[in-house]
């Protein structure tokens, strides 16, 4: 990725809403870096001026024809915290948009995506993209171990082999004509009772052939749900791209402190997720316990 796509810009704050769980969202004036991010990538935010590190965040929606961008964040550690005290009217320091996005795989028009926790914002940004151009038929999976951020509703939209009684879905994602269902383990009422990777195989294994050859598929969450993700792909023989998670000093690819392993036809090697990434192909990533 060039850097030159890379701008620093003071971000005024639009509106910053208080979600359940310790959510937050953020809609930002910042029309460089809304001109320019794709699903997948992320912005370098300076949360508070008494904390010089910055904080990756994926971005969750970017408009460039108002020129904002939204964050939806968890609250997880000092950043954070600080981040979540900010409101309308301030203005946030970003280095964005960062690292390389999601790219469509053409010929595969079924597109699933799967959003687990934090890495939910991401698929929802690619999956209203996909959407608007219409070049891919988006089906969103998310799950989640806590309260979702936005408050899941019946589903309006039959879904062929999701299970009977799996109906809770984001209502307004629906309205813009993106089928999605959600997956929890805490019980959530109309939610698939698992993992959301044990309802992507059983909604991938009630395909027909010919159906299942049009797929690709598209992940973000935590390292566990993403190897699980590219375990079940390959299996099934299905090109996966995810968005990998890493703590980041610099964020420009200059530390080197966010390097994960990856396949490369000269071996083994160790590339950097905020600039070679954060979207790998999910067959070059040499997962944990890969031989």
């Amino acid at each position: 990725m060039s850097t030159a796509a890379i701008h620093v810009e003071d971000a005024r704050i639009l509106a910053a809403e208080a979600l359940p769980a310790d959510q937050h969202l953020l809609r930002l004036e910042a029309p460089r870096i809304a001109a320019g991010a794709e699903p997948g990538q992320f912005v370098h935010v300076r949360c508070d001026e008494a904390l010089p590190m910055r904080r990756p965040l994926s971005i969750l929606r970017a408009d460039r024809l108002r020129g904002t961008v939204e964050l939806l964040f968890k609250v997880v550690g000092r950043g954070t915290r600080l981040l979540a005290r900010r409101r309308q009217g301030e203005t946030l320091n970003l280095l964005g948009p960062i690292g390389r996005p999601f790219r469509p795989v053409a010929g595969r028009p079924r597109a699933l995506l799967l959003g687990g926790g934090v890495g939910i914002p991401p698929m929802i940004f690619l999956a209203e993209r996909m959407a608007a151009a219409r070049s891919h038929r988006p089906l969103l999976l998310a799950g989640s171990e806590v309260p979702f951020p936005f408050p899941p509703r019946p589903s309006q939209m039959l879904i062929e082999g999701i299970p009977t009684g799996v109906i809770a879905t984001f209502g307004w994602l629906e309205d813009r004509g993106v089928p999605c269902r959600l997956a929890s383990n805490a019980g959530l009422p109309g939610c698939f009772q698992g993992h959301v990777t044990g309802l992507a195989e059983r909604w991938l294994e009630a395909l027909a052939p010919q159906a299942l050859a049009e797929v690709a598929v598209y992940a973000c969450g935590p390292p566990a749900m993403l190897a699980a993700t590219a375990a079940l792909a390959r299996r099934l023989g299905l090109p996966c791209q995810v968005s990998l998670e890493e703590h980041m000093a610099c964020g420009v690819g200059g530390c080197a402190g966010c390097t994960v392993p990856v396949r490369t036809p000269s071996g083994p090697a160790m590339r950097r997720v905020c600039v070679d990434g954060p979207v790998f192909d999910a067959a070059d990533v040499l997962w944990a316990g890969t031989p």
